[in-house]
């Protein structure tokens, strides 16, 4: 009997156990043939599906795709694992939004390395869970061992622990919680948080940041019980870095209006620009003001295994914390983030100990119990797709993918100030820029060219021809690039410069 043979009888007599008994049939040894055979087909549809997307998207409009979703009864089974996914196939290969082609110039999101995606396959079968070590035995130690690495790679005090987090967001939450903690240690001594809330003092915190910092501090301060009000946005320089008199006056300012600095956040690779704050100049004023520093380099955390560009994050080490997105600069599929700080010890803050979980007599034997310091109790393995990326080529490839970009971003920058019909605001420090079409001509109507701008950027999408980002600048609409694919080549960034040009003025033509 053939291995196919073989794997339709099993699926046969699956079926039947699932007929009688109601429940599905259990993955293990038994399903393993299945599987393969599942998982070989789930390939060749990907492949299909990825050699067939000559741009970046179909363009579908939502209402259409909608309506073919909301079409399938989950009620009622298909009848094979391939009608599954040809229906799949419908609903969103067809019509997905493709990383790894070279015209996708939107948002921070990068094509992934192969191993971190046969990593993806060794997770969701295994199913490990690395809150505690009762759950993940060497997955724990493997995502240890990658943590001591980033935290090597960022020069970090021999002091220094991290974990895993689903993205920039909650890293950047945990930072802030602790820093929240440190500041009730210091202006309410005997106040519990945990126990008690937060104490009156809480209400005069004060957290500063680049006005273009990422909304995700915001969102902490909200819900750590701080308020958005408590996020003074600080003014930037013209290569939109936080600007450092804007920095010492806000601290001034608060201090004389009776409100209490705790923190100041440095952003490594703002969202709209890719710019870096002054890491080291930061760090220095947080020291002497006694705030807490920390490093949101989701974006630019691809630095530390640079090798053009690895000074641009010097002063580092100098912070308190740091969150990192190894789904953005290290090519590796979402969710793959962490969080660091360079006193472990300020892990207790997030602590707390459960008799049927982590109990605290655990602690004292060294059982390692990831769940200890994070937010989240189940966790996936996702630490093994970094694991199997560096095991199989290292991280000297990812620093070169990381550095092409740059480069790239800055060739273009160079293409659109010599371009007439276009008005770029930054010089990339990393692989975002931020422009729009503004022909001399036209510059007199900024409210024409927000319209036209925002037209083009809808065409794209409409179209799918490629795929580009829009923000507001000073009120007004810009375009944006954001290069992270390292095969994406300046021919392809002309080329989508020229539809924009084309787009652009065709439309104009038009509404004369």
């Amino acid at each position: 009997m053939s291995q196919l043979q073989t794997a339709q009888l099993s699926s046969v007599q699956n079926q039947t156990l699932f007929e009688q008994n109601g429940l599905p049939p259990q993955f293990n040894l038994d399903q393993f043939i299945n599987y393969q055979i599942a998982s070989l087909q789930g390939l060749s549809a990907v492949q299909q599906a990825m050699a067939k997307a000559q741009k970046p998207f179909s363009g579908v409009a939502v209402n259409t795709l909608a309506a073919t979703v909301n079409d399938v009864d989950l009620a009622k089974p298909l009848a094979d694992f391939p009608a599954v996914l040809n229906e799949l196939k419908s609903v969103y290969l067809d019509h997905a939004v493709y990383f790894h082609h070279p015209r996708y110039m939107a948002h921070l999101n990068c094509p992934v390395t192969y191993p971190a995606v046969v990593a993806e396959h060794i997770i969701g079968a295994i199913n490990t869970s690395v809150d505690t070590w009762d759950q993940s035995a060497g997955a724990t130690l493997i995502e240890q061992k990658l943590i001591d690495w980033s935290c090597e790679k960022a020069k970090l005090p021999s002091t220094a622990d991290g974990v895993f987090t689903s993205g920039g967001t909650q890293s950047n939450l945990m930072a802030m919680l602790v820093a929240r903690e440190v500041a009730v240690s210091r202006y309410a001594a005997n106040h519990e948080v945990k126990l008690q809330g937060l104490p009156d003092v809480a209400s005069r915190f004060r957290i500063y940041c680049s006005e273009v910092a990422h909304f995700s501090i915001q969102k902490a301060a909200a819900l750590l019980g701080l308020g958005y009000n408590a996020v003074v946005p600080v003014a930037t320089n013209n290569k939109m870095q936080m600007d450092m008199d804007a920095l010492n006056h806000a601290i001034a300012d608060s201090k004389v209006k009776g409100d209490l600095p705790i923190a100041v956040v440095v952003t490594a690779g703002t969202t709209d620009f890719g710019s870096i704050d002054p890491i080291e100049d930061i760090a220095k004023l947080a020291k002497k003001e006694q705030l807490w520093c920390h490093v949101d380099g989701a974006y630019g955390g691809g630095l530390l295994v640079s090798e053009h560009h690895r000074s641009a994050l010097n002063g580092i080490e100098q912070v308190d914390s740091i969150t990192i997105d190894y789904h953005k600069s290290f090519m590796q599929p979402v969710s793959c983030s962490a969080f660091l700080l360079s006193d472990k010890r300020h892990f207790s803050h997030i602590t707390l100990y459960a008799d049927y979980l982590n109990p605290l007599a655990e602690a004292g034997n060294g059982t390692p119990n990831l769940v200890d310091k994070s937010l989240q109790t189940t966790r996936r393995f996702d630490a093994l797709k970094l694991w199997l990326t560096l095991r199989t080529m290292g991280e000297a490839p990812l620093g070169r993918a990381f550095d092409k970009v740059i480069g790239l971003a800055r060739q273009t920058h160079i293409v659109l100030n010599d371009h007439p019909d276009f008005d770029v605001i930054n010089y990339p420090e990393l692989s975002a820029l931020v422009f729009r079409f503004a022909p001399e001509e036209l510059r007199h109507n900024p409210d024409l060219l927000d319209t036209l701008n925002l037209h083009v950027r809808q065409t794209f999408l409409n179209t799918g021809e490629a795929m580009i980002a829009r923000t507001k600048i000073n009120g007004r609409h810009y375009l944006k690039f954001t290069l992270l694919n390292a095969q994406c080549q300046l021919s392809d960034v002309r080329a989508v410069l020229e539809q924009i040009s084309t787009i652009a003025w065709q439309t104009y033509k038009e509404q004369k």
